[in-house]
C-alpha cells in the first residue's frame, strides 16, 4: 500500500467510529525485508500518515520480537502510536517480557498476543497469558492464525484465559473454515472484550473476520459497539476498491491450511514450493501440519515439498 491508500482508508474507519486501527507491515514494525516482503512506505511513513487521519480512533501497531527492537518501539510511540501489541508463538510468552516492559515505560498501552493458539490447550494459553500480564501486558489476545478453530474451541480458550487474568481479553480469527464470525461471537460470549477484524476480511490466506459483517452480527445480538454500521459499510466498499485486487476467498489451499492447522500466511510460499517440486499443495499443507511448522519457519516449506517429491518418486 502507498501512503494515500493508508490515509484514505484510515479516514474512512475513523469517521465510522472504529475505536482502534492497527497499521503496519503484516509482520509488524521492523519487518519490512526481502525475507517476508518489503512494504512500500517505511514504518515512519505508514504510522505518521495514519496518525494524521485518525482524529478519534486510537492508533495501534504490531511487533514480533526478532523483527522489531526497542528502538523501533520508541520510534513508533514517537509517531503517535497508542497501542503496541507484542506477538509470540503460543507457548513462548517469555520472549515478550522486555518489549512489554519497554512499551509501558514509553507510555503506550502494551498488549500481549499469542499466535497459532490452536497448538496449545486452554490451560496452557491461560498460563502464558498470565505470564504476559506479569510482564506488564494491559490486555492479551489469542490468534487463530491457521483458521483451525470451531466455536467450542474458542469458548474453552477464552473462558480459561478470562479466569486466569484480570485484563481485557481479545480474539483474532481467520476464515479458512468459514468460521471467523461465529468464532468471534463465541469469543464475545465467553468474555472477550476486543475482537480483531478487517474490512472485507482483508488478510492472509482466506482472510480475517470481516469487520462490517461482524459489527452487523453484533448489532443483531444486541451488542452496540458505537461504530456507525452504514459508514463502516462504505469504508468496506472503499477497501475493496482501493486496497485489494479481490476480497480473500476460501479456496482449496486455504481450506487445507485450516484443516491441517498451518499458518494462513503460508499460502503463497506453499503454492510456489508445490509448483517447483511438482507436488500437490493440499499434501504439502498436511505435511507441514504433521511437522507442526509455525509462522517464521518459511524456510521449512521447500524442504517439506522436496521430501514429498522424493516420496512420490520412490513409490
Amino acid at each position: 500500500m502507498d501512503r494515500e491508500q493508508i490515509r484514505t482508508y484510515a479516514a474512512a474507519v475513523n469517521a465510522a467510529g472504529v475505536p482502534v486501527v492497527e497499521v503496519g507491515h503484516g509482520n509488524g514494525i521492523g519487518a519490512s525485508s526481502l525475507q517476508v516482503g518489503r512494504s512500500r512506505p517505511n514504518d515512519d511513513e505508514m504510522l505518521s500518515t495514519a496518525r494524521e487521519a485518525l482524529t478519534h480512533s486510537r492508533l495501534a501497531t504490531l511487533m514480533l520480537p526478532g523483527w522489531a527492537t526497542t528502538a523501533d518501539l520508541r520510534n513508533a510511540v514517537h509517531h503517535g502510536v497508542d497501542v503496541v501489541r507484542v506477538a509470540a508463538h503460543c507457548t513462548e510468552a517469555s520472549v515478550t517480557e522486555r518489549h512489554l516492559s519497554a512499551i509501558r515505560e514509553l507510555g503506550a498501552e502494551a498488549q500481549g498476543v499469542l499466535l497459532m493458539s490452536h497448538m496449545a490447550t486452554p490451560d496452557e494459553l491461560a498460563g502464558q497469558c498470565a505470564r504476559m500480564v506479569g510482564y506488564g501486558a494491559q490486555a492479551v489476545c489469542i490468534f487463530d492464525s491457521a483458521g483451525h478453530f470451531l466455536p467450542a474451541d474458542v469458548t474453552a480458550r477464552i473462558a480459561a484465559i478470562t479466569t486466569a487474568v484480570d485484563v481485557p481479553v481479545a480474539f483474532h480469527g481467520h476464515q479458512n473454515l468459514g468460521m471467523a464470525v461465529a468464532n468471534s461471537i463465541a469469543a464475545v460470549q465467553a468474555g472477550a472484550r476486543t475482537i480483531d477484524a478487517c474490512a472485507r476480511g482483508f488478510g492472509a490466506g482466506a482472510g480475517n473476520t470481516p469487520l462490517e459483517v461482524f459489527v452487523a452480527v453484533l448489532e443483531r445480538y444486541g451488542h452496540h459497539t458505537g461504530i456507525d454500521l452504514r459508514s463502516l459499510a462504505i469504508a468496506a466498499d472503499l477497501a475493496e476498491q482501493t486496497l485489494m485486487p479481490a476480497p480473500p476467498t476460501i479456496d482449496s489451499t486455504s481450506l487445507a491450511s485450516g484443516l491441517a492447522g498451518v499458518f494462513s500466511g503460508f499460502k503463497k510460499p506453499v503454492l510456489a514450493a508445490a509448483a517447483h517440486e511438482g507436488v500437490d499443495p493440499w499434501d504439502l499443507f498436511f505435511a507441514l501440519g504433521r511437522r507442526r511448522v509455525i509462522a517464521g519457519q518459511e524456510d521449512l516449506i521447500p524442504d517439506a515439498a522436496r521430501s514429498l517429491a522424493v516420496q512420490g518418486a520412490t513409490r
